[in-house]
């Protein structure tokens, strides 16, 4: 494929803003890598260099002053940022890419405000370019299935849905398409979407926080590694206060995230993020923390994301709906069920000034470390224990 499939530097999703701008403004000599993995270790059908290519449009695009003004027209961007933006580009040699018997290897190293964009932007590509290797009717299959599911839902259900399907989509144009579907038949349901040109484009609500790597990035930057989710957390206020106030819990356990989501931390966020493990032991943990501290459940919210489904998240829905605010974030099984197994795939932070970071998470499976070490001292660290979830 000799087009760019990334037609824009707001195909993203909105959260690689929000930390990229705190990074600007924080950390703008941080140093980072980021890897990419294969979760089930299964052969991509992309070549190198049809990738490296792709890379290479990744470099040409520029964001537009339409685009820079309606960027600015969101309440937690700087106008410091803005100006940021204007020159910010997209350097491919950062990104190092080799293939051995179909496997994949990635590694982008530089500034970490610089990098952190290649991750959503890359995993769209290689999801859309392995995508295109798949025979037959896949658009009406696909079209099959999204009219079963958007049928589910009855009318007048208290489900709120926002679109987080950027980064493993079957490709750009699907995407769009099921966006548009959501927004003109679930009206009452559908919330927004994190993908920012999406927004842009269709008069949307852009929606999205942080991800794993703010978190991660603390364990070297924050004051210890033992007070690395409170500092990660504390810093977020700092920069936007009361504003994106849904915090990530999953990044080492939802066990050890609550021993550190204290009164002050608690009041101050709007609420949580659920990313792994059980849902519903997870929101129950949830509900019980805010009452332990006082707190009414009734005013804060609860956001869902782990590989859901309309059956699933239907009955989170039902367990919780009457006790606190709940929305969920589907993604693959949205904008990439075509009737073949989506590539379950990833590109995480892994070193920042040189130093390991990690994810452990509330799901063994999705730790992300080849530093056995680190892993070791984290656990230990955190008394980690997935049991909790």
């Amino acid at each position: 494929m000799d087009n760019p499939i990334i037609p824009t530097l707001l195909d993203t999703d909105l959260y690689k803003y929000t930390m990229q701008q705190s990074m600007m403004h924080r950390y703008p000599d941080a140093w980072a890598r980021m890897e990419f993995y294969c979760r089930d270790g299964s052969s991509l059908a992309i070549s190198k260099k049809q990738l490296k290519r792709q890379c290479e449009f990744l470099g040409d695009l520029r964001l537009g002053s339409e685009e820079l003004e309606w960027l600015s027209t969101l309440p937690f961007i700087a106008d410091d940022f803005i100006e940021y933006l204007e020159h910010f580009r997209l350097d491919p040699n950062a990104v190092s890419i080799e293939q051995n018997n179909g496997q994949l290897s990635l590694v982008i190293e530089g500034l970490w405000s610089e990098i952190t964009h290649f991750e959503i932007f890359l995993l769209a590509i290689i999801s859309e370019l392995h995508s295109h290797s798949f025979q037959g009717d896949v658009i009406g299959q696909g079209q099959q299935f999204l009219d079963e599911k958007l049928e589910l839902l009855p009318a007048g259900n208290t489900f709120k849905l926002v679109d987080f399907g950027t980064r493993r989509r079957f490709s750009r144009d699907w995407h769009y398409h099921v966006v548009e579907n959501l927004k003109h038949r679930l009206p009452d349901n559908f919330v927004g979407t994190s993908n920012l040109n999406l927004a842009r484009t269709l008069g949307l609500n852009p929606v999205g926080t942080m991800a794993h790597e703010w978190l991660q990035s603390h364990q070297v930057l924050g004051k210890s590694l033992r007070t690395s989710q409170k500092d990660a957390l504390k810093v977020w206020l700092d920069e936007y206060g009361g504003q994106l106030g849904i915090a990530l819990t999953d990044t080492i356990s939802m066990e050890a995230f609550l021993k550190d989501f204290d009164l002050e931390l608690a009041n101050a966020y709007q609420g949580m993020r659920h990313d792994s493990g059980d849902p519903f032991v997870w929101g129950e943990l949830a509900l019980a923390h805010y009452r332990k501290l006082g707190i009414d459940p009734s005013t804060k919210s609860l956001v869902f994301s782990d590989k859901l489904n309309f059956d699933k998240a239907l009955a989170i829905n039902t367990w919780f709906a009457d006790k606190i605010n709940i929305s969920f974030g589907i993604g693959t099984y949205l904008t990439n069920d075509m009737g073949f197994k989506a590539p379950n795939i990833v590109l995480k932070l892994t070193e920042l000034n040189g130093a390991p970071v990690a994810k452990l998470s509330d799901s063994p499976g999705k730790t992300l470390c080849r530093d056995h070490a680190y892993i070791e001292l984290l656990k230990e660290t955190f008394g980690y224990n997935t049991s909790a979830v």
